[in-house]
């Protein structure tokens, strides 16, 4: 039980944390208040909207109610009348309360009305309800009042001597009911937003602080919404890939500078003897030799570095326009061309080097395939024996172009056969020294493989030879 309250203890103090931390950074979007915002305004905007449309079904009802009503005093009142001179008379001793009774000749002169003088009346037959009843027996209308606020209703019937009865009402309409009661409408509308702003504050508190409280490194994210687990599940990976990509940077940097710190010091003190003139002048030129041997290392190695940075850029931003334009490229021309250019390497080390297949063209680009075949084949040579040979072939297999390199050098063991890909990675530390490799060409076979939608694989076996084979995706 105290373990669970000092749970609770510890995420609410976390939750407490995390608000805080929002509270003091008022110009960075929070979600909490972007969830309040939408739901504080939907719920005003409804309050509005509803207002507005019960105004309109009461005028609306209203309208009805007194239209109907009207019609039946009609009909009371046409009943009342004998379509003669005495109808003025009935008329005046007949109690209407609040409706407005007028009598009009078939002409449009107005005969009576019980709130106006006729004499200055004009001429109704013009009305709508008045040409209605004339028209076809009966008549109705709406009109509104522009300056009082009301809706006038009109219901007219046509009499037998042809003259027509029209009663009226003026009913509130929407605008005025709102207006007559503007002071409780304001309350009602004011007590619907403070109880909408409180409601969605504690509704978007309610949805936010699950997602404030997760922790991407949990074991458990279903501890907060079932929607959510991909978007935890993703920060959790990036999370990983970020401390792995950290350590691989800081092992990358690491290397980088063991790796030139060794030629540096072979050239710093190759030429701190020559300058002081302790180096006797029969030996001048085996340091100067060593000072070109190490330069040209450590500009072998620069070069990979930056190659390895612009696939590193090209992967992580998903832009391969940096590597150039991507083309048709022949695999076995640029077998060729890489072969001729290591004939030399590879006489002098007593290995034999050969091409052979058949024209394949891959979609790539040319600079980078041309360094994954020489990178390929410059450690065939490099980790070989003298009488060793090393043989290029380009084919196709189930229609896949394929670029294969195997080699009779002394093969690579078991438990470092997962690792020669990886940057820096030496078998022999020394003999990779003797031969002057930079410890980055595979990494850049592997690198430049992945670019191009290339799978590798690595067939060796200690004291029988290496074999490498590059399999391109279908053209």
């Amino acid at each position: 039980m105290s373990e669970q309250t000092g749970a609770e203890t510890g995420v609410d103090q976390n939750s407490a944390h995390t608000q805080e931390k929002r509270e003091k950074a008022p110009g960075r979007p929070s979600l909490a208040r972007r969830f309040f915002i939408s739901l504080a305004a939907v719920a005003a905007v409804a309050a509005v909207a509803v207002l507005v449309c019960s105004s309109l079904i009461y005028q609306s009802v209203t309208v009805d109610d007194s239209g109907r009503m009207l019609e039946s005093e009609c009909r009371v009142v046409k009943a009342a009348l004998r379509g003669d001179d005495t109808d003025v008379m009935r008329l005046t001793a007949f109690d209407s309360g609040d409706v407005r009774v007028t009598l009009v000749a078939s002409d449009g002169t107005v005969i009576y009305d019980n709130q106006n003088s006729v004499a200055s009346m004009p001429n109704h037959a013009d009305r709508p309800e008045i040409a209605e009843a004339l028209a076809d027996g009966a008549g109705s209308a709406e009109r509104d009042s522009e300056t009082s606020g009301y809706v006038s209703i009109y219901r007219a019937v046509r009499l037998n001597n042809g003259n027509v009865l029209r009663l009226a009402v003026d009913r509130d309409s929407a605008a005025a009911a709102v207006r007559h009661d503007l002071l409780l409408v304001c309350a009602v509308v004011l007590v619907i937003i403070a109880v909408c702003w409180a409601v969605s504050r504690l509704v978007a508190d309610r949805l936010v602080s699950p997602i404030l409280a997760i922790d991407p490194a949990s074991p458990d994210p279903t501890s907060t919404y079932v929607e959510v687990e991909p978007l935890v599940e993703r920060i959790g990976e990036q999370v990983e890939e970020l401390k792995g990509a950290d350590l691989m940077r800081r092992e990358f940097t690491s290397n980088v500078t063991h790796e030139l710190k060794t030629p540096l010091s072979s050239i710093s003190g190759a030429a701190e003897l020559i300058r002081d003139g302790i180096a006797r002048p029969e030996d001048v030129p085996e340091f100067a030799g060593r000072i070109y041997d190490e330069a040209r290392h450590m500009t072998e190695l620069v070069n990979d570095i930056l190659t390895l940075s612009k696939l590193d850029e090209s992967e992580r931003s998903g832009d391969a326009s940096l590597l150039g334009a991507a083309e048709s490229v022949d695999l076995l021309r640029v077998a060729k061309d890489v072969a001729s250019r290591l004939v030399p390497t590879a006489e002098a080390a007593g290995v034999k080097l050969g091409v052979s297949g058949q024209d394949q063209v891959v979609t790539g680009y040319p600079r980078l395939l041309d360094e994954l075949v020489y990178n390929l084949c410059d450690n065939a040579i490099r980790y070989n024996h003298e009488g060793g040979w090393v043989d290029v072939s380009v084919s196709l297999e189930d229609d896949r172009p394929l670029l294969v390199v195997a080699d009779s050098g002394r093969g690579i063991e078991p438990a470092q056969q997962s690792k020669v890909f990886e940057r820096f990675y030496r078998g022999e530390a020394s003999r990779s020294r003797e031969t002057g490799g930079t410890g980055l060409g595979l990494a850049i076979v592997k690198h430049a493989a992945t670019l191009h939608g290339a799978d590798l694989s690595l067939d060796s076996e200690p004291g029988r030879g290496t074999t490498i084979c590059v399999r391109f995706p279908r053209p």
